[in-house]
């Protein structure tokens, strides 16, 4: 597996203040939504949602009760046939999480145990946006990806769904058809400081 090019410049920011400094809001929205069209060129706007969704809220909404998450990673690992794409990945225009795919533990290059505690780990000290607050914030990013004037299939429809789940007042949302079945993706998210001490140590060893 690959680490993708988008991760490196995003630790190179990080290094370089001025780096984020050069860069705004927009600029970021729309680097993260050329990422991933390039890199899943199937996405829908659903997908893109999901991944900006991701940088805010976190794995949170998915470790309520850590037995079942437990449970739930090693069956899909045990079950999966592949894992393919990058190792890992981050979410959105700020990079605060990984997704970190699971084919990193199928391999052995990551214990099972280690993967697991970082990513329950992984929801201490998130802050999370109200409702209201992340529905500002998404009609920000939808407004620069209107600018983009992209045509992603289904993209009237998942704007719709979009607009009534955050009305409803939820947020999360699953991949399209479309990306399940062109990219087949198995990850976990987990915050980007316990990835980059914890588990990018044991992928660059090998």
């Amino acid at each position: 597996m690959v680490k993708i090019v988008g991760y490196i410049a995003l630790i190179a920011c990080s290094l370089f203040v001025s780096c984020d400094r050069e860069l705004t809001t927009e600029d970021k929205i729309r680097q993260a939504v050329e990422t991933q069209l390039a890199t899943y060129p199937h996405s829908t706007l659903r997908d893109l949602y999901k991944n900006f969704f991701q940088d805010r809220f976190g794995p949170g909404h998915i470790i309520a009760d850590s037995s079942s998450a437990d449970r739930y990673l090693r069956s899909e690992i045990a079950s999966s046939e592949s894992f393919e794409g990058a190792d890992y990945e981050p979410t959105g225009y700020e990079g605060r999480f990984l997704r970190v795919n699971l084919g990193v533990i199928a391999d052995g290059r990551v214990p099972y145990e280690k993967f697991f505690d970082a990513f329950v780990r992984s929801v201490n000290g998130i802050v999370m946006p109200t409702i209201a607050e992340w529905q500002q914030e998404w009609a920000e990013i939808e407004a620069v990806i209107a600018q983009m004037d992209l045509q992603l299939e289904d993209m009237e429809a998942d704007r719709a769904e979009i607009h009534r789940l955050l009305d409803d007042g939820h947020y999360v949302m699953h991949h399209s058809e479309s990306f399940n079945r062109h990219y087949s993706p198995h990850y976990r998210i987990i915050e980007r400081t316990i990835f980059e001490q914890e588990i990018l140590p044991l992928l660059e060893k090998r």
